[in-house]
């Protein structure tokens, strides 16, 4: 698959003849904090320390992501499986949790069915950065050809698309909205909904 992250360039050239596209990829730039109450000072941000603890009990057991107060540090626990018997849990996922896996982590601390069952939230401000791989202008030149970007991301978060259109082509808001409503701009979904998975816009010009 050819990677169209910096064309933004006739797709002539590119070798599909269908019009220009390009590829906006939403980077990881940190994960989201845990806003949950500290019981030490007044913070409500935390982040995972990156250590699991797992106790066993018998046949069974408990299974805490640990998670440090972004203030004072405190180390608290979520609880990841509590009570589970040993044989339902898979021996790769077990091995994860007992060797601190940083891809557990990342998934878990990401994770918002986690979240909502251990009643916390997740702020996901400074998570992310578009990077449209557009060169300046791209919009202002003088082509007839339609601009189709299909738009990747490195992580979960939660972005309304008409934020993902002002910082990508530079706009603002109530320019962005005249041109989704006379139809430059294609969406598959309304321009206030909040997108978290990859999907393919047209760009019309005008």
């Amino acid at each position: 698959m050819n990677d169209l992250r910096n064309t933004g360039m006739p797709a002539a050239a590119a070798g599909s003849g269908t019009g220009r596209k390009a590829v906006w990829v939403i980077r990881e730039l940190a994960l989201p904090a845990l806003v949950r109450a500290c019981v030490s000072c007044r913070s409500t941000r935390h982040h995972p320390t990156g250590k699991f603890r797992v106790n066993a009990n018998g046949k069974l057991l408990d299974v805490w992501m640990l998670i440090g107060c972004e203030l004072c540090g405190r180390t608290s626990k979520i609880p990841v499986h509590e009570r589970i018997c040993v044989q339902a849990l898979h021996s790769e996922r077990l091995l994860m949790f007992e060797h601190n896996d940083p891809a557990m982590v990342r998934h878990l601390a990401m994770d918002e069915a986690l979240a909502g069952r251990a009643a916390y939230q997740l702020d996901w401000s400074g998570t992310w950065e578009l990077d449209t791989g557009l060169p300046p202008g791209a919009l202002q030149r003088a082509d007839p050809a339609p601009l189709t970007v299909a738009i990747r991301f490195e992580l979960p978060v939660p972005i309304r698309v008409g934020k993902l259109l002002t910082t990508g082509f530079g706009l603002s808001r109530p320019a962005v909205k005249r041109m989704v409503d006379s139809g430059h701009i294609r969406l598959p979904m309304a321009v206030d909904a909040k997108a978290r998975d990859d999907f393919t816009r047209l760009f019309m010009p005008a």
